[in-house]
């Protein structure tokens, strides 16, 4: 229990600070100020060590994979016409994005400061892209889920050291 509580802090500490906008303006000018200083060797030393993050769990077969969600559930029905991807893709997306935290909270452990933020794309080829801060180098891995809920599903992992926050939409406001 512990060891699945200290993650879930982590990532609601963190969906709290990018709900509430916490002001860093200082803090966010002093950083700027070091990044530019900063040389490409020292980008080079900030790397994710995808073999800390590695699950050690195998690709699951998806031709006979048991979904938590039925392929013509509302959930799924819903998913698939609000992002205009087909059933069962909406079946991945779903159970693999309420899966995702596990992920996430790994490549959090190591990217601290650097972090900036990170969204999930809806489309046939669902990613996590985690936004950092310039002094990460660009990388990309395939993370398999380890979590009995989505256990085996694969969730393809992007850094981009763009130091970009999220598009997220006000309560109500559709995306163009």
């Amino acid at each position: 229990m512990p060891k699945r509580l200290i993650p879930m802090l982590i990532i609601t500490t963190a969906s709290m600070w990018a709900l509430t906008g916490c002001n860093n303006s200082t803090e966010t000018t002093v950083k700027k100020t070091d990044t530019a200083v900063s040389t490409t060797d020292s980008a080079a030393a900030n790397t994710i060590d995808w073999s800390v993050m590695d699950s050690g769990e195998k690709p699951a077969a998806l031709a006979n994979y048991q979904y938590p969600f039925a392929l013509d559930s509302q959930n799924v029905r819903d998913y698939a016409e609000y992002f205009d991807v087909d059933n069962a893709t909406a079946q991945h997306n779903l159970t693999v994005s309420m899966a995702s935290n596990e992920a996430l909270s790994k490549a959090l452990d190591q990217l601290s400061d650097s972090y900036v933020s990170h969204e999930l794309t809806d489309d046939k080829d669902m990613t996590l892209v985690i936004h950092t801060t310039p002094d990460v180098a660009a990388s990309s891995y395939d993370y398999v889920l380890s979590d009995d809920f989505a256990k085996g599903l694969v969730l393809p992992i992007e850094i981009k050291p763009d130091g970009k926050k999220g598009d997220v939409k006000a309560h109500g406001e559709m995306a163009e």
